[in-house]
């Protein structure tokens, strides 16, 4: 690391430098659909789109000498749901490599902040180990910072996330069933 640049810049500068090490590795041909598909995605397409089909029935309904395809316009349903598939399968590419970019920056976060959390359970076991070791503080018990310098454990913190998630469907599981319930209240018996 140079000492003369910020270590903020130098960790900005080195996630960017993954951004471009990533889209050098992007295909001429995926870029080429991202390209297609952000000009799918806008205003004009829709419009351009409109203006076909408005232009294509008006043509083959009011003006029979120039008719190629008359209505119910079999010839404009399949030029339709061929552009139909083109844009879905063109989207879900575009999806797809998103998918995957936004899944490895997920991975970093949670490695960075993995990481972060082992720094700061160090800090406080040399926090503990000083108050220990210094004789104008008073020696007591912390359990709190005890637990806190162990660090804590990813598969713990997930097993118990699970476990929240599971309480969580089965309450919503519960009042969807309460609410849903055909059984009126009965009524209470008179003595």
């Amino acid at each position: 690391m140079d000492p003369l640049v910020p270590p903020v810049r130098q960790k900005v500068e080195a996630i960017a430098e993954l951004h471009r090490a990533s889209e050098r590795q992007v295909t001429r041909h995926q870029r080429f659909i991202e390209v297609f598909t952000a000009q799918l995605g806008r205003p004009r397409t829709l419009y351009a789109l409109l203006v076909l089909v408005a232009t294509w029935v008006g043509v083959n309904a009011f003006l029979p000498r120039l008719r190629w395809d008359s209505p119910p316009f079999f010839w404009l349903q399949g030029l339709l749901a061929l552009l139909s598939l083109t844009t879905t399968t063109v989207v879900l590419i575009t999806q797809n490599r998103w998918l995957r970019r936004a899944e490895r920056s997920s991975q970093l976060d949670l490695h960075i902040n993995l990481l972060a959390e082992e720094k700061i359970a160090k800090l406080v076991a040399l926090l503990e180990e000083l108050r220990r070791d210094l004789p104008s503080v008073r020696d007591r018990h912390d359990p709190e910072a005890a637990a806190m310098s162990r660090g804590t454990d990813a598969g713990e913190v997930l097993d118990e996330l699970d476990r929240s998630l599971d309480r969580e469907e089965d309450r919503a599981g519960k009042g969807k069933a309460l609410a849903e319930d055909p059984k009126p209240a009965s009524p209470a018996k008179a003595h």
